[in-house]
């Protein structure tokens, strides 16, 4: 029998150590020969710690939410033969709901294997596309079987792979560099840690096929210091790759040489950006430079260059282990394959997931994604991360491919998806996601150092209820000048929460401007607490966990809220009794 659990770090931080360490003492209390593995994450963060009984003739149980208590109690039932119901969410044969609709080809071997073990990878058939590759295609047959594939860039920008590797591939020099952009600074995305923390030999694979193809010299990954068990658990498999004669000189024998190390990034957001990074590589501060030349003519220390993103190295592999037309046989005519998205925010089922390109947002959120949290009603997804657009409801029938949703104003971007309802300001969503944009801008050029600025002045004046007629037009003329005027792609995007709110939803806007109220009730200078006499009970509760002591009354007698001296915490709102429901906002 093999116990498996979910150790990368969601499920660490939902305690999965500690159910480690219980399943492990079950074990031997009981007397057990059962082998205990460790996974990565299969998507379902909001069920961790997950644990799956494996048995002998295959089947499987999943159970989720698991605690220290409730793993014994799962360890003594599996040991009679039975599932414990009341904690299994999911069986080989009946995958849960979650899974519904995906197709995991980036994410295959996430929650699967063990992301330490190279056998645990070469047993699933890793490491056969490297071999593939270097004993029966040439570097222009391997471009042209992503060709084929249609694979774009998982990071953004959608910019065919081909194109780029057939670029720096075609440059002449004997020294070139292959980058793995790992530097995922999106708040509420977190696709390319777990790839990293599940699969990372899929990645490296990916790298050493690319640098195959483009005759690269060696490869770097540029990864975020703020992803601790990324970092470790992909130096590891390196050191495993090398080991095995996957990395360093003449690879499986061939007349191939290639090497790749790690760099971790400071966890600057403007480092996403290629000529950025590339400062930051050399030593520089992480600032980009116009193009051309492009990093693929001019990059890392002057030499050729490519730069793909995680997901995109992920998806090599099984590409040229299937061929190019079994990936392009998903997906759209524009857009092929699969994407992977992170689903944040107001969501039932927080995780990863992985679906064909093309699918509507309708099918992932309410699919996979479970619907609205405390099933309240769905206001806008944020698609494309703090830079991205936000998607009303009117539109969540739209396909997820690149074109369609640069349609509505929002962008692709590296997948994070996060989910609003009705609860949700999107004037104060706005000026977060622009707060975070400026507060990351590098200030190199004056459109994105200086309009941010402007633009944020505005946004922070609407949600103090201090907004003036022809703010809404003012944001309007400096998002679009911004948008052009900038150097890279931080600033030409920036001002997009801005500009699709206002799109979508004007209202708010404008009643933030002229009837100095937030419809959300959460712009905490344009809402009142009150407390309605003929409901109040005078319990005295919200006057005892005030923590400014601006409410007042004698028990059993309505209270009352000293406005001037209200903070507007909301801490009256959450303590008054759900049969009474006394305070209100307004």
């Amino acid at each position: 029998m093999i116990v498996r659990i979910g150790l990368s770090s969601c499920g660490i931080a939902a305690g999965g150590l500690l159910v480690k360490e219980a399943l492990a003492f079950a074990f031997e209390e009981e007397g057990l020969g059962w082998e205990l593995q460790q996974t990565g994450c299969i998507g379902m963060c909001h069920y961790e710690p997950l644990v799956d009984v494996i048995h002998q003739d295959g089947s499987i149980n999943t159970y989720g939410n698991v605690t220290v208590d409730t793993a014994r109690e799962i360890v003594v039932a599996e040991m009679s033969g039975a599932a414990l119901e009341k904690y299994r969410i999911a069986t080989d044969r009946e995958p849960n709901d979650c899974l519904a609709g995906q197709v995991r080809i980036a994410l295959r071997n996430c929650g699967i294997i063990d992301p330490e073990s190279i056998r645990d990878y070469t047993d699933r058939g890793g490491y056969q596309a490297l071999q593939k590759a270097l004993t029966r295609m040439t570097p222009q047959q391997v471009i042209e079987e992503i060709k084929i594939s249609g694979l774009k860039g998982r990071g953004g920008a959608g910019f065919p792979t081909w194109f780029k590797w057939n670029a720096t591939r075609q440059e002449p020099g004997d020294i070139k560099y292959l980058i793995c952009n790992a530097d995922e600074g999106d708040p509420g995305a977190f696709m390319d840690r777990s790839l990293l923390e599940g699969d990372p030999h899929a990645v490296l694979e990916g790298m050493i096929i690319a640098g195959y193809a483009i005759e690269a010299t060696s490869g770097i990954v540029y990864g975020r210091a703020e992803y601790p068990l990324a970092i470790k658990r992909l130096g590891k498999a390196i050191g495993q790759a090398r080991a095995q004669g996957m990395l360093g000189n003449k690879i499986m024998g061939s007349k191939f040489s290639f090497d790749i190390s790690i760099k971790q990034g400071a966890g600057a957001f403007v480092c996403g950006e290629e000529t950025a990074l590339i400062a930051s590589l050399e030593g520089e501060r992480g600032m980009p430079r116009l193009k051309p030349p492009f990093p693929s003519q001019r990059g890392y220390w002057d030499k050729p260059t490519n730069i793909n993103n995680v997901e995109t190295l992920a998806n090599v592999p099984w590409i040229i282990a299937n061929g190019g037309e079994s990936f392009a046989a998903m997906g759209t005519a524009d857009s092929k394959g699969t994407k992977v998205f992170a689903l944040a925010g107001r969501i039932k089922r927080g995780g990863l997931v992985e679906v064909p390109m093309g699918m509507p947002l309708r099918e992932i959120i309410y699919g996979p994604g479970g619907g609205i949290k405390d099933d309240k009603r769905f206001k806008a997804v944020q698609l494309g991360g703090p830079s991205g657009g936000c998607i009303p409801e009117a539109l969540l029938d739209t396909p997820v491919d690149y074109q369609s949703i640069k349609n509505t104003g929002a962008i692709m971007g590296s997948g994070g998806m996060v989910v609003m309802d009705e609860t949700t300001c999107m004037v104060d969503l706005a000026r977060y996601f622009l707060n975070f944009t400026q507060d990351e801008s590098c200030g190199k050029c004056v459109p994105c150092r200086i309009g941010t600025k402007r633009m944020l002045e505005i946004m922070e004046r609407l949600c103090a209820g201090e907004g003036q007629p022809g703010d809404i037009e003012l944001l309007e003329m400096l998002g679009q000048q911004i948008m052009e005027g900038s150097l890279c792609g931080l600033g030409n995007s920036a001002p997009n929460p801005v500009l699709t709110t206002i799109r979508y939803f004007r209202e708010e806007y404008e009643t933030h401007i002229h009837d100095k109220k937030c419809p959300a009730k959460q712009c905490k200078a344009l809402i009142t607490y009150h407390i309605e006499a003929d409901k109040c009970k005078g319990c005295t509760l919200c006057a005892k966990k005030c923590p400014v002591n601006c409410i007042s009354g004698e028990a059993k007698k309505p209270h009352v809220i000293d406005q001037n001296l209200c903070t507007k915490c909301g801490t009256c709102l959450e303590v008054c009794p759900s049969k009474w429901s006394a305070v209100s906002v307004s």
